[in-house]
């Protein structure tokens, strides 16, 4: 079978007058529709990263904004095969909530119990999710800065938006779910209650409505790998750097559970939850990349028949 591409067409980017954010949104229902190997390669070379794809103050606030429209909105228009995976992870977390939750919790309090020369550490890792990975991003975005380095200055932005537009998700589906955390414990009943959607629970001699409880997903869990997962694909060609990131991110989540702070399930749903933000974070900026820079911004294949030398044979047209 030959093929042979037969025509070009220059990227149109729409009218003059729509905003970035229309386009960011065309762009992205567009690559929805597209089968993988239609859609534009995100391109991390350092060389990309240039004074005209730079995020101005005005772009971060537009990228922020989109990235939270495009997450909210992403599982109205997701695909059947999305949905399969999603079917898939949902029975996953399913047979851990009532199967794996309590003798994992049990086995990891009971550790930590047998060897409190380990609370300290634990308690160190769980902090990188919070404040301390607050402190290493802005570690990262000073070294962007004094070394003059774009790439370095607009991962660290990337992940600064991936950990905000993951905290608020995260907090709704808290919110939604209002689950209580394995160290809360209640009057009437010895052991944390393993629940979703009721009962009252008590946490420091304080009662509190579970209706307000903060368990499902780990907040920490889904802000580490939602940075993690920016540093990921935005160095994705370096060997070392994505181990450490999801390394680091997955010790986050385990600490979570040494810590008696959330069930595993928690933790699983939150790394998936940081893991899908970073991933959109990180595609949304490669869209306004391509707009900003005037490359190209899709890629679209169609067969047909073509008349080559008397014969009648297949072809392909790419137009991007």
């Amino acid at each position: 079978m030959v093929f042979t591409i037969i025509s070009f067409a220059a990227p149109v980017f729409g009218q003059k007058t729509d905003t970035m954010v229309k386009k960011l949104d065309s762009m992205q229902k567009t690559e929805e529709k597209e089968k993988p190997q239609q859609k534009p390669v995100v391109d991390v070379n350092k060389d990309e990263y240039t004074s005209k794809t730079n995020i101005t103050f005005k772009g971060y606030f537009t990228l922020l904004g989109t990235d939270l429209f495009q997450e909210v909105r992403s599982p109205f228009h997701a695909s059947k095969k999305t949905w399969l995976i999603v079917g898939g992870f949902a029975v996953a977390e399913g047979l851990l909530f009532f199967e794996g939750d309590r003798p994992i919790q049990q086995s990891a309090t009971k550790f930590m119990r047998d060897n409190p020369h380990l609370q300290n550490t634990s308690q160190y890792i769980t902090d990188f999710g919070a404040l301390y990975e607050v402190y290493t991003l802005a570690a990262f975005g000073a070294y962007g800065l004094i070394f003059k380095s774009d790439k370095v200055k607009t991962t660290t932005l990337l992940a600064t938006q991936a950990y905000i537009t993951a905290g608020a998700v995260s907090e709704i589906v808290k919110f939604a779910t209002s689950r209580q955390r394995p160290n809360y414990s209640d009057p009437n009943n010895s052991q944390p209650e393993n629940n979703i959607f009721g009962g009252t629970a008590i946490l420091n001699g304080k009662s509190a409505s579970s209706g307000f409880g903060s368990s499902f997903p780990s907040g920490h869990t889904t802000a580490a790998f939602s940075a993690a997962t920016v540093f990921a694909y935005e160095y994705k060609d370096e060997i070392l750097i994505p181990v450490i990131a999801y390394s680091a991110a997955s010790l986050v989540g385990i600490s979570r559970i040494t810590q008696n702070a959330h069930w595993t399930s928690d933790v699983v749903a939150g790394a998936a939850l940081g893991y899908i933000t970073g991933k959109q974070v990180v595609n949304n900026y490669h869209r306004y990349a391509r707009l900003k820079s005037g490359k190209k911004v899709t890629i679209s294949y169609h067969f047909d028949l073509q008349y080559i030398n008397g014969v009648i044979m297949p072809g392909m047209v790419c137009r991007f």
